[in-house]
Parts: C-alpha cells; structure tokens; sequence
C-alpha cells in the first residue's frame, strides 16, 4: 500500500501573504517558483498568484506594455480596478482560508512603477492599502538597472515600454524609500542559490513565528 499523502499544513489562524517586488530582470518568477516548490514539499497551502491580473483590468495593462502606454492616471485606475477584483477574488479567501499566499507583484510595483512617471508614490500607497491588505513580508529584488537590461536581452527578451533605464532606476530609488519592516531587500545580483537561500530562510522565520 501507498502511504496516505501528508494534509495540507495551514496557519493556526489568518494566512500570511509573501510578495516578491523588484525590477524586471531581477528574478522574481524564478525565485517565486522555487519559494513554491519549497513549500509544496512541506506540505504548505498555497495560493500563487501576479500582478496584473489575467482579467479585464490587468490584460488592459499588459497590452499597453507593448502596444503604448496609457496615461499615468489612466494606468493607476486600471492597476487599482485590478487588484480590487484581486483583493475579492484571490487574496482575501486564501488568507481567510489561513494559506499562504504568493504574489509576483503588488501594489509596492504600483507605487514604484507610477511614481517613476511623476505620480506621488506615497499617496498611491495610500490608495491600495485603504482596502488592499498589507503583506507580512515583502521580497525585495534589488538589482542595478543596468544589469537588469543585460539579463533582459540574456533571455531574449525585448524591454518593453515598462523598462526604460532611467525609469527604472526613479523605480529601485522609490522602492528604498518604501523600505519598512516588512521590507527585505535581498542582493538579486548574486547568483539564483544565494539568493534562494535568502528567501527561504526569511519565509520560514515568518511562517515559524505566526504557527507559534
């Protein structure tokens, strides 16, 4: 007979939500992967997840990459439409159902993203966490922009109307002024290993203290 597999391991109470945040370039999927398949073989619940979307909002947004960028204040309503219908639909029933989630972006990106285009960062947070709930840990990438741009032609990849050089730079300047205690900024320049090593340690401290 085969052994009956593990249950599914869930927080005593509320789930916890992991964010990974950073530039293009700066391995988030990658790392998101590995997170995941760490915690699958513990036998965690989990929900993953990115930001945009694949519904209405977040396919707007995800053409203009390629096809034109919208406005600033058109962008910022989409991206807060999108994680409104995300907030319901995704995130709020995985922590409820005490799962861990994983998001490949958030709002972090929003601020970063728009606020490099002349929006004010601060009031964009503002605006997400009226009723966006705050992650319990946010994975920042931080990679120079320059090495970015070679990892991004590295795969084969296009920049798109998102990664411009200098915006991105505007973009790594705003995400360490939203550094917090929530906030770690991981060196995504060293290789995939250290940096998975990184990630894994810090998620396991966070889920150690909230099964206590």
């Amino acid at each position: 007979m085969h052994p009956e597999p593990s249950p599914p391991r869930r927080l005593p109470r509320r789930g916890v939500l992991v964010v990974f945040e950073g530039i293009d370039g700066a391995g988030k999927s990658t790392q998101v992967r590995r997170l995941a398949d760490s915690l699958r073989a513990a036998h965690w619940d989990l929900v993953l997840d990115r930001e945009p979307t694949s519904k209405e909002h977040g396919r707007r947004l995800r053409d203009s990459a390629t096809t034109g960028r919208l406005s600033p204040s058109e962008e910022l309503a989409l991206f807060i439409a999108d994680r409104r219908q995300h907030v319901a639909e995704v995130i709020q029933p995985g922590l409820g159902a005490s799962k861990v989630v994983i998001l490949d972006r958030y709002y972090h990106s929003n601020a970063a993203y728009q606020g490099s285009r002349g929006l004010d960062w601060r009031d964009i947070l503002r605006q997400n966490e009226a009723f966006a709930p705050r992650p319990d840990l946010v994975l920042w990438l931080d990679l120079d922009p320059a090495v970015s741009g070679v990892r991004i032609r590295g795969r084969g990849d296009v920049a798109n109307q998102f990664e411009r050089i200098d915006q991105l730079q505007r973009c790594r300047e705003i995400y360490a002024a939203m550094a917090d205690d929530r906030v770690l900024r991981i060196d995504a320049a060293r290789d995939e290993e250290a940096v998975a090593a990184d990630v894994l340690s810090a998620v396991g401290r966070l889920l150690a203290s909230r099964a206590t």
